[in-house]
């Protein structure tokens, strides 16, 4: 079973291959990649990928990055996917998946007020990866998009209240992959 239609629009090649190949590479180059320090079962820990976070504050209160100036490139993605979306964002976090490796464990993004909807629009760029999401009610209610280069990913409404996701880590031989969530937070 998936989630309920309204939750979630994918839309493959939302970029043109050659816009996302060139902004991969740029953000390659340009960003300043840090791994963070992450509380897991009740232990700080080295998070298994490299991240960036760029906008006007921090994404929440106890990161002790601080928020990056916008670089052009990311304000120019920014105001193409608020086109798209009707929506607003005010912060962009970068993840880079250096390989199959590098994960992101089962979790809900809370980077707004309690109670309140979390939008948040996704980009891929590089390595095609799953993208698995399940029902916090029911682990066994799952499934999988695939995350193809350029491609956009709007997670909307109560998506965050109702079902966790996360990129699992792969035996298979890949590639780097960036994705770049932008976020309206509001602390």
């Amino acid at each position: 079973m998936m989630p309920p239609k309204e939750l979630m629009d994918y839309t493959p090649g939302f970029l043109r291959e050659a816009d996302a190949d060139e902004l991969l590479e740029y953000l390659l180059q340009h960003v300043p990649w840090q791994q963070a320090r992450v509380m897991m079962y009740e232990k700080e820990v080295l998070a298994p990928r490299l991240s960036a976070w760029y906008g006007e504050r921090k994404i929440r209160s106890e990161d002790k990055r601080t928020p990056l100036p916008w670089l052009p490139p990311l304000l120019e993605l920014k105001e193409k996917v608020e086109i798209l979306t009707g929506m607003s964002f005010n912060g962009v976090l970068l993840n880079y998946y250096r390989d199959g490796n590098d994960s992101v464990a089962w979790h809900s993004d809370k980077d707004t007020i309690p109670g309140l909807k979390t939008e948040i629009a996704s980009i891929s760029l590089g390595q095609e990866r799953g993208f698995d999401f399940r029902a916090k009610d029911n682990h066994r209610n799952r499934y999988t998009v695939n995350l193809e280069h350029g491609s956009l990913l709007l997670m909307k409404g109560d998506l965050q209240r109702f079902w966790e996701h996360r990129i699992a880590k792969s035996s298979q031989i890949m590639n780097g992959r960036i994705n770049l969530t932008f976020r309206k937070v509001t602390m």
